[in-house]
């Protein structure tokens, strides 16, 4: 077993969730090779030609880490294994939600564009995903060409950024990408949405965190409102100019917001959970084109934050 290899722990936990049957009925080469060359991608960034030959043609690592990230087997394993670990009482569900940059490699750029309906031109067979957005889910990452890829221009100049809500103990509960110019308060409801953690018995999945605290980028009536309906407390702080604005419309601006400076400290587990991803050199750095197979291997990042923490 190599540096970063599966545990025979960490495989039996996955073994059983895994498909048995190939492509078109056929065979698949052997899951846990497979799985550790593409943990070794991730945790390196090596380009997909250089993975060592003890992984086997990476051909065939390729394929499987692109067609699981479309079809959603790595969300599907993610959410078992959080299933596993909220049957445990092993999820602190006051959850975090905060972004991160990430700077987009110059071979991120230039993805065919995806053909319209009924249109035979456009990109290879299997680039389209069954499954994108945020892990676990059926929603689309974004629209357009660029945009739909989750790239944009921002200060950081060619980037994506991964949108997150972290339990706890700082591990990623749910994931969202946006181009990186994207601003962070609008995508509060998209990031609580995506979380939703099975039962391993009888019942719905889990969807709604005892609290949720985030910084002054999500503070809006917007998002109050939001999080008020759903019957979320939350602790999120109040802009300067927010405050002098409903100080002078009086009685009209309404009561200020609650804040609890002691429990507001707990904020810190979604910076500690961004930079465990970021300790996947292929999280750092984006060198996938398509946004889905990016989604994919922040994915398995985070599958492994939870089967190591």
């Amino acid at each position: 077993m190599g540096r970063g290899d599966l545990t025979n722990a960490e495989w039996h936990r996955l073994e059983s969730f895994l498909p048995r049957g190939g492509a078109r009925g056929g065979r698949w080469s052997d899951h846990r090779r497979v799985i550790n060359g593409v943990l070794y991608r991730v945790r390196t960034g090596v380009q997909w030609r250089d993975l060592p030959e003890r992984f086997g043609p990476w051909e065939t690592v390729y394929k499987r880490h692109r067609r699981w990230s479309a079809d959603g087997t790595w969300a599907m394993l993610l959410s078992r294994v959080q299933a596993a670990e909220d049957a445990e009482g092993r999820i602190d569900w006051d959850v975090s939600v905060d972004s991160t940059a990430v700077r987009a490699h110059q071979h991120a750029a230039g993805a065919r564009k995806v053909p319209s309906r009924g249109s035979s031109k456009g990109g290879r067979a299997g680039d389209k995903p069954g499954r994108s957005g945020a892990a676990g889910t059926g929603r689309p990452i974004g629209g357009g060409d660029q945009i739909g890829e989750c790239l944009g221009r921002s200060r950081g100049g060619f980037t994506t950024k991964i949108h997150l809500a972290a339990e706890g103990r700082c591990r990623p509960l749910a994931l969202v990408l946006t181009p990186g110019h994207y601003g962070d308060g609008p995508q509060l409801d998209r990031v609580l949405e995506q979380v939703s953690v099975p039962r391993t018995g009888v019942g719905r999945p889990r969807n709604r965190p005892d609290h949720v605290l985030a910084d002054k980028a999500y503070t809006s009536r917007k998002n109050r409102r939001y999080l008020r309906r759903r019957g979320i407390r939350h602790t999120i702080p109040e802009r300067l100019d927010q405050q002098r604005h409903r100080h002078n419309r009086g009685s009209d601006g309404g009561r200020p917001a609650g804040f609890d400076s002691e429990r507001y400290k707990k904020r810190n587990t979604v910076e500690r959970a961004i930079n465990r991803l970021k300790g996947f050199r292929a999280v750092a750095t984006r060198y996938e084109k398509r946004a889905y197979v990016y989604l994919g291997t922040v994915t398995v990042a985070t599958l492994m934050i939870w089967l190591r923490t």
